[in-house]
């Protein structure tokens, strides 16, 4: 390849206003003739990224000989990994999980201290060279993509997936509300939760607590995870008080006994949790299994967003580690919800209860027998299966299905039949319904091919379809709709019913 083609594959969108005039490296081609000069920002033992009169370029090592004194070590290159984005799941998540990937790789892990954020960094055990530089500053949404475009930031965290950049989806989160542990309001239905966020119930006794007004607080209106949750909500929060972080809210809500807020399940501090609960009779509790199958109305998924580039080697081995174990291990020791795949026994669960008891009105006594008889002895899987407004897969469940496609080729369940179960929620005719369920199952299984195309059709989950007959939440508000519309994965025996 030539050196103007490796060029070309790097050039960054944004020219770099104001850059500096010291021009530290010159790459020159191997081949000859043509070279460029810049200011170096990192070298990860493969490719060059400069600073240059054409803005970051991203370019091949092999091809190019590099002078000056900014040229680096090459044989211990320093990969410099800037993180940048939400303040709670950034500085709960990013130092523990680099830790752990040096911990994993037997390098050395030294926090630097002193400043804002955090730093740190990892060197050779054997000689002691510092082999990256990796810092994490938290920041606003918006401030946080302009620092991943503009080539200042590596990896963003963030609560939502925007178009336009890579996504891979780090940990869950259950947003849970809190109020003052004095506070004797017994639980909040679905439907007031709603109300109170949008302003129109603005007193405890309309929400069976005391006679009091309701103080709302939230955070900032530009932070992502209040972005994330009016999102979910479809509708702003009208807060009376804001907050720049999670911690501070929570503590502010635990000193005022007629406060209340939403926080994240694991920035609860002295604060009381407000049990939530359907009016349909359903308890909607956040745990481990919900918030993973994002079956708890108030899951929220933790981000990491990479720019249209090409990343270091080591910050590219430290996105694969995240899938490991070890990675997930850390998630959920720093009170976050991990992403490795749950299995509950469905009877053990309630959920042939919930069939009948969730019954709608054109659901026949045959729809429930096929349903009970399908779910006996079957065990569901984590894996849940969500659609976006554009009638596609949502961005966790597009993580979801890299991650069965990959136990799925690794032979996880040779020796069992997994089902693409679909529902639908109540609204409409429960005919309809039960088409639109199956063909959603059918969407999941296309995708599915798509992502491991190499898979056998005998190796690949069969396709159900049960409309309207397992609603996981009341079908009055839009999160319960919303939550009712899925499709789940069933594991049962080879020639199971």
């Amino acid at each position: 390849m030539g050196f103007l083609a490796w060029c070309a594959a790097g050039v960054a969108a944004l020219v770099i206003p104001g850059l500096a005039v010291a021009q530290d490296v010159t790459l020159t081609a191997r081949e000859g003739g043509l070279r460029l000069e810049g200011t170096l920002q990192s070298f990860d033992g493969e490719f060059y990224r400069i600073a240059s009169t054409y803005g970051l370029l991203t370019i091949d090592g092999q091809g190019v000989i590099c002078t000056g004194p900014g040229c680096p070590d090459l044989t211990a290159p320093k990969a410099v990994i800037h993180v940048t984005g939400a303040p709670d799941a950034g500085t709960a998540l990013i130092p523990a999980l680099f830790r752990s990937f040096a911990k994993e790789r037997g390098l050395i892990y030294q926090p630097v201290f002193g400043g804002a954020g955090y730093a740190a960094i990892m060197a050779d055990p054997e000689t002691g060279k510092t082999l990256a530089d990796i810092s994490f500053a938290p920041a606003a949404p918006d401030d946080a993509m302009a620092a991943l475009t503009a080539g200042d930031a590596d990896l963003v965290v963030a609560a939502f997936a925007p178009d336009g950049v890579g996504k891979q989806a780090l940990a869950m989160d259950a947003l849970v509300t809190i109020m003052a542990a004095d506070n004797p309001t017994p639980a909040i239905a679905t439907r007031d939760l709603v109300g109170v966020l949008a302003g129109d119930i603005s007193n405890w006794q309309d929400v069976g607590g005391p006679d009091m007004p309701i103080a709302l607080h939230a955070l900032a209106a530009d932070l992502d995870v209040q972005r994330a949750l009016e999102a979910r909500l479809g509708r702003e929060v009208k807060a009376t008080v804001r907050h720049d972080d999670l911690a501070s809210m929570a503590a502010a809500v635990a000193a005022d006994p007629y406060a209340l807020a939403i926080t994240g399940r694991a920035v609860q501090a002295a604060a009381k949790g407000l049990p939530l609960k359907d009016s349909c009779g359903y308890t909607l509790v956040p745990s481990t299994l919900a918030v993973k199958a994002d079956d708890y109305p108030l899951s929220l998924p933790i981000y990491l967003l990479t720019p249209p580039r090409r990343l270091p080697l080591l910050t590219r081995e430290f996105l694969e580690f995240l899938a490991t174990p070890a990675a997930q291990a850390t998630i959920a020791a720093a009170g976050y919800v991990d992403r490795s795949v749950e299995r509950v026994v469905i009877a053990e669960a309630g959920r042939l209860d919930t069939a009948i008891k969730g019954a709608g009105e054109e659901t026949t006594v045959a729809d429930l027998q096929s349903v009970v008889q399908a779910m006996t002895g079957v065990d569901r899987l984590s894996f849940t299966f969500r659609f976006d407004g554009s009638g596609g897969l949502d961005a966790n469940s597009q993580q979801n299905l890299a991650d069965l496609a990959q136990l799925l080729l690794a032979g996880q369940y040779s020796d069992e039949t997994l089902v693409l179960a679909g529902f639908s929620d109540g609204q409409g005719a429960a005919t309809e319904n039960l088409t639109l369920s199956a063909e959603r199952a059918e969407a999941v299984l296309g995708a599915l091919r798509e992502a491991a195309p190499d898979l056998p059709d005998g190796a690949l989950p069969i396709v159900q379809g049960y409309g309207e007959v397992l609603p996981m939440a009341c079908d009055e508000t839009a999160l319960g709709r919303q939550i009712n519309r899925r499709v789940e994965v069933w594991v049962r025996a080879k020639g199971g019913l």
